[in-house]
């Protein structure tokens, strides 16, 4: 730390917040999206959105029963590779269009006004971006995208679009989110230059069994594929491989070629706090340890290490991600009686204080030790609340409202993920990260891990 730290008062804060977010933004044109001229149909004020959702397993079964409980849409189309859960929706809203193929989707439906995208993530870009090549509204499952690369063409793509997005991290919609923002530009702990994030994915607080598995070889048997399931579909953009149920459904998350295991899955949650409230954007080195890599699957468990530059009169910032059941230092600060949550956190580490964040996505803010978090006057609440995550989303495809998870915040966040599981795929060394010209500048064999080649008919 330095010795002599410039003291960083509230309104100065707030000045390089907005800096930092202009650039983070990659456009601001993003925070209030608009429909392409000429892309969709007008709707009065009272016309229901036609809405098409893409992938209805367990989190696009849950993302259509908050949106249809937000406001009464009009379900326009069912897509998903397995003809079981379509049939299953399709009873319950018996006017829907039914589809496997995406693609046949987006050339058939016209009159389309918003896409949900919740396949496997190794089918988010793809979706995505033909989503906004028709000017179709997106709302994307997190992680944004599979690859650093995807994310990086998504975000351009959405910025050119004009159109309503929002990643599917509902932790941003929290009020420990808003605190977490509003307490540290209110100088609640000085000056940020280390923050610990960790969650326990893909264990159980750290313990067996896992939610998905990590840390395998490749199956060797070839089972047959479901009858109702299109193996083909499903692999989409990826490498062809046989089917086998180590992979789908679900079990997908903890293999290279389909997911990015715990920093990809719970990361984009429990980071996507310190990036709004510090106004990160691009890392510039990453480096990691971890359990044995190997060639198909993520390691059981990572520890990864961020650099930020200083943004405006903001310092730089070391940000140090755990999972797979580590954790972080015990905090000096933190009661005896008290343990860590397990589960998930975030420690913020100031010049004048800690900050301590129990469960997902920014949940549960408060200050350590508990007299302080006590006496903390705490300062007026100067952030919008929100109406609901899902609901802001459908608000902003009707007025062009600002989202706080559209894509201009959500493709940064989504490439330092990434980058995070490329450098641990590489081997753990430290990479070097020249954002603008998206490449690793002192590991050129690394680069091959930003993206992958897409099998022939699924280019973006």
């Amino acid at each position: 730390m330095s010795t002599n730290p410039s003291p960083v008062t509230r309104r100065r804060f707030l000045a390089d917040s907005t800096k930092a977010a202009s650039a983070l933004a990659v456009g601001n044109l993003l925070l209030h999206p608009r429909r392409t001229s000429g892309a969709t149909r007008p709707l009065s004020p009272n016309e229901k959105l036609n809405i098409a959702f893409v992938g209805l397993g367990g989190q696009g079964n849950a993302d259509l029963d908050q949106i249809v409980a937000a406001e009464d849409v009009n379900v326009f189309a069912l897509c998903d590779v397995d003809e079981t859960r379509i049939t299953r929706l399709g009873t319950r809203f018996p006017a829907a269009k039914h589809y496997r193929d995406y693609r046949k989707m987006f050339e058939t439906e016209k009159t389309l006004d918003a896409v949900v995208v919740a396949t496997p993530d190794h089918n988010h870009a793809p979706v995505t971006m033909m989503a906004l090549k028709f000017g179709r509204s997106v709302y994307c499952e997190k992680p944004l995208t599979r690859t650093v690369k995807e994310a990086r063409l998504v975000t351009l793509a959405a910025r050119e679009a004009k159109v309503a997005t929002q990643m599917g991290n509902q932790g941003m919609a929290f009020e420990g989110n808003r605190f977490i923002n509003e307490w540290l530009a209110d100088g609640a702990i000085g000056p940020v230059r280390e923050v610990h994030v960790w969650s326990d994915r893909p264990t159980h607080r750290g313990k067996l069994p896992f939610w998905w598995p990590q840390g395998i070889e490749r199956p060797s048997d070839t089972p047959p594929v479901p009858a109702t399931l299109d193996w083909d579909l499903w692999l989409g953009p990826a490498p062809l491989r046989p089917y086998h149920p180590a992979y789908a459904p679900f079990k997908w998350r903890g293999w290279w070629d389909f997911g990015s295991g715990g920093l990809g899955d719970m990361g984009i949650h429990n980071l996507a706090p310190v990036f709004s409230a510090l106004n990160l954007g691009a890392p510039t080195s990453v480096q990691a340890s971890s359990t044995p890599v190997f060639p198909e699957t993520v390691p059981v468990a990572n520890v990864v290490h961020y650099e930020f530059p200083a943004r405006g009169e903001l310092p730089p910032v070391t940000l140090h991600w755990y999972d797979g059941g580590i954790m972080p230092p015990r905090p000096a600060e933190l009661e005896p009686d008290r343990e860590l949550n397990r589960e998930d956190g975030i420690i913020f580490v100031g010049e004048r204080g800690k900050m301590l964040v129990e469960g997902w996505g920014g949940e549960t803010p408060r200050l350590i030790p508990e007299t302080r978090n006590k006496e903390y006057q705490r300062p007026p609440k100067t952030l919008p609340r929100s109406v609901g995550h899902h609901k802001e989303w459908l608000l902003a495809c009707r007025t062009g409202s600002p989202t706080r998870s559209n894509f201009g915040f959500a493709g940064p966040l989504t490439e330092a993920v990434l980058l995070g599981m490329v450098c641990v795929r590489n081997g753990g060394d430290t990479l070097q990260w020249d954002s603008t010209n998206l490449k690793i500048t002192n590991d050129a064999e690394a680069n091959r891990l930003l993206h992958y080649q897409y099998r022939p008919g699924w280019e973006l």
